[in-house]
């Protein structure tokens, strides 16, 4: 019944990989940030090393994963609550992304603060959105600047770091995994979508700068990723929104998304 901690993914995956798998929707997260170390290797979201951790119960099982990538929050799958007592007795963690039961949870415990509130979407039956201008079409390297551009942007408004804009966009482009909805031949809004894991992708990035919003823009790039991926054989399309931006959740509502969970951003007490 204790955390087992690694900076190696292969060990990590081998050791408890088939656990966050067999819950894919909720543990999206994890599973991409692992996906993405497994395939770039141990820098891939920046100069320090992963920390990748699990817990097994009583019984053997894996009860508990967590990935860290600094500066970025650990991220917390799905845990066991017999799990979460021991884990900042095993190593400290001042910032956790985590379901709500979960953040609650080490928050009263440790105590600290909640800095934003996530809730995450599954697509049901898609919606259509009403006809807007334009049309979409996939992204490609003579838009990296643009694209480059609108992820810091998105980043300075969402109050999440922009430094690691330029490796988002190129892993994105890489697999065709930005769109742009064009109108009168100009880039008006963008969508991305992540690589496949465990049969589900994850819609991010939807951006509209300031001067085209309001015209239904993001609803029709949203709209067209998410087709796109269910076209493409994903079983789950997913997909993250920011709960004090009413005016996206309703978006993502409107067009057939469906409530799963909420997760938390927590900033734990020092101990």
């Amino acid at each position: 019944m204790t955390w087992t901690f690694t900076d190696d993914v292969g060990v990590f995956l081998d050791a408890a990989g088939p656990s966050p798998a067999a819950r894919p929707v909720e543990n999206t997260l994890l599973l991409t940030l692992t996906a993405t170390l497994a395939r770039h290797g141990p820098h891939a979201y920046g100069e320090a090393a992963p920390v990748l951790g699990w817990w097994r119960g009583p019984d053997g099982e894996v009860g508990g994963t967590l990935v860290r990538t600094p500066p970025h929050p650990a991220v917390l799958g799905t845990m066991a609550p017999e799990a979460i007592g021991p884990l900042l007795d095993a190593r400290p963690l001042p910032v956790v992304n985590a379901d709500r039961a979960t953040a609650e949870a080490l928050t009263a415990r440790h105590g600290g603060r909640v800095d934003a509130e996530h809730r995450l979407y599954r697509l049901g039956v898609l919606v259509p959105p009403p006809p807007v201008p334009g049309l979409p079409r996939v992204a490609t390297g003579a838009d990296r600047a643009l694209l480059v551009a609108w992820v810091r942007a998105f980043g300075a408004e969402t109050g999440q770091p922009g430094a690691g804009a330029e490796r988002l966009v190129d892993e994105r482009l890489g697999h065709g995994g930005l769109t742009l909805w064009e109108a009168g031949g100009l880039p008006v809004s963008m969508a991305g979508v992540s690589r496949p894991v465990a049969g589900t992708v994850r819609v991010s990035a939807v951006y509209t700068p300031r001067e085209h919003r309001g015209a239904g823009y993001a609803a029709a790039v949203t709209a067209e990723v998410s087709r796109a991926a269910r076209e493409a054989g994903a079983e789950e399309v997913l997909l993250f929104a920011d709960l004090a931006n009413p005016t996206s959740n309703g978006v993502y509502r409107r067009i057939g998304f469906e409530a799963v969970c909420d997760r938390l951003i927590v900033t734990l007490a020092p101990a």
